[in-house]
């Protein structure tokens, strides 16, 4: 499978929206993809937490750790979210979804 998403790159798969907006992509966010969210979050607030317990800052390291990890966590998702609504990746539960 092709993971590099270019404007030059031709979907594998049908498209439902060649655009989609934030809200629309946000909205079509599957289980896996909150999954991997908070899994993501998760890992980051432990290595947070470990990477502070040397100098002794292990809140504000956890803490820190957790908002990256928010953040990759919802960018990793957003991309498979709009991937799948582009055609870019598997998707035929949005197929289902949103050509009724």
């Amino acid at each position: 499978m092709n993971t590099d998403i270019t404007s030059a790159a031709k979907p594998e798969y049908p498209v439902v929206d060649r655009n989609p907006p934030f809200t629309k992509t946000v909205a079509n966010f599957n289980t896996l993809d909150y999954l991997r969210l908070s899994t993501i979050t998760g890992v980051s607030v432990v290595v947070g937490y470990l990477s502070g317990i040397k100098p002794g800052i292990r809140g504000p390291s956890m803490v820190t750790g957790g908002l990256i990890g928010v953040m990759g966590g919802f960018m990793y998702a957003y991309q498979n979210s709009a991937g799948r609504l582009m055609g870019f990746f598997p998707n035929e539960g949005e197929v289902a979804k949103y050509k009724k």
